[in-house]
């Protein structure tokens, strides 16, 4: 027998469970970092910087509120998705038939294709800014890549590992470019205390609305059903929720932190993510531009493939073709999206105005559709079982909502007066 160890100090049991639960929440976390991949899409990141360019730290509390409602409706798709052995869009045609499951599916499918472009785009002008091959020849190359992707042995798990990689990568670039910015703490502080500065209300609107993405909630969903997950893991999934979108609003403070203490100092106007990228280097040198430049990349290829997903797997399931991402139909449905974006992104060279105002017109009616049809099954009792929503979750839930109808109302005065 072995001698006795001696002088062993004491285990302490917090301590343990503490590290054994943050490893149990690390090997579980994926969905909502998917989600939160998808939705820091090139749009999300030139509205951050173009903020912080304009308003320096005075809109930070902004980023706090978008995250806040995303969080909520995440966590309640997260949640329908554990109660139910069926898909949300299944669940909605035995509710409201098969027209309010078309709207849906159609609706994810119309808004995603039409922002398609400017993820297609903005992966070719990443990779072209620190390459110097064109940006199409990256367009083609990295829309192949992602329909290839889809092929995969198991493509859950590939999407799952890519999405976690992208945003390690995104939360890596843009914590050195504000280190290198050295930002004052006591002005970053400042900006979480809301302030509305004159001229600043269009970008308010613009970036609420990219942040705060309801078909982007609305299949966290098809998500957890993809995992596998149960009602056994519904405290550790809600988690998951939070810290995913947490991810989301981390990254978009980071690059309107940038933002406000490098460029706006300097007098440095912004009217893409791309711009900020090569205004940094007179500032920080060649190399900090490839640093944001790879954070840029990240945030186009990871919205590129979760766009799509969403959008193809979404409309198969409301034409009754399945949603499950083992389904060529479904593959099929991803890669029109994909072809959508990149086609649009080569002969445009961008997304052209009238697609832009198209997927205004069709966020109008389908983003608070699919809203109020979260929240009708999150209230229902037969569904959803002990995990229905609280009363303090629908009082948030309704707040969001009320934010989606005031947006759509927005769209209608662009739009139509």
């Amino acid at each position: 027998m072995g001698q006795p160890v001696k002088n062993q100090p004491p285990v302490n049991e917090s301590v343990v469970n503490n590290q054994r639960g943050f490893r149990k929440l690390f090997k579980l976390i994926g969905p909502a970092v998917i989600t939160s991949a998808l939705v820091l899409g090139p749009g999300s990141l030139t509205l951050s910087s173009t903020m912080g360019t304009l308003f320096g730290y005075q809109l930070l509390w902004l980023v706090v509120v978008a995250v806040i409602f995303m969080m909520i409706y995440t966590e309640m798709a997260t949640r329908i998705g554990l109660a139910s052995k069926i898909s949300f869009i299944q669940i909605m045609k035995n509710k409201w038939g098969k027209w309010g499951a078309l709207l849906i599916g159609i609706g994810a499918f119309l808004v995603t294709a039409s922002f398609q472009a400017g993820n297609s785009i903005g992966v070719g002008v990443a990779i072209s800014s620190i390459t110097g091959l064109s940006p199409t020849f990256w367009v083609v190359a990295f829309t192949i890549f992602g329909a290839l992707l889809l092929f995969a042995k198991d493509f859950y798990n590939v999407l799952e590992k890519l999405m976690l990689i992208l945003v390690g990568i995104m939360l890596a670039a843009f914590l050195v470019t504000v280190f290198l910015a050295q930002p004052s703490i006591g002005s970053v502080a400042s900006g979480f205390i809301p302030s509305i500065p004159d001229g600043s209300l269009g970008l308010i609107i613009g970036f609420t609305a990219t942040s705060f993405s309801i078909v982007g909630a609305a299949y966290q969903s098809y998500l957890v059903q993809e995992k596998g997950w149960t009602k056994e893991l519904a405290k550790t999934g809600m988690k998951e929720s939070y810290v995913g979108i947490g991810i989301l609003g981390l990254i978009s403070l980071l690059v309107m932190i940038a933002a406000a203490a490098v460029l706006r100092p300097e007098g440095i106007q912004i009217n893409s993510i791309q711009d900020m990228g090569l205004a940094l280097e007179p500032l920080f040198g060649s190399w900090a531009t490839i640093v944001f430049m790879i954070g840029l990349f990240g945030a186009a290829f990871s919205s590129l493939m979760g766009n799509a997903t969403i959008g193809g797997s979404m409309l198969s399931d409301s034409l009754g073709f399945g949603s499950k991402l083992k389904n060529n139909k479904v593959k099929i449905g991803i890669i029109a999206v994909m072809l959508f974006g990149s086609i649009v992104a080569i002969i445009f060279g961008g997304a052209p105005i009238n697609l832009i105002i198209f997927a205004q017109a069709i966020t109008i009616v389908a983003v608070p559709f699919i809203a109020i049809a979260l929240l009708v099954v999150a209230n229902d009792k037969k569904i959803m079982g002990e995990l229905k929503n609280t009363l303090f979750k629908n009082i948030l839930a309704i707040a969001g909502l009320i934010v989606l109808i005031l947006l759509a109302f927005n769209n209608i005065k662009n739009i139509f007066l």
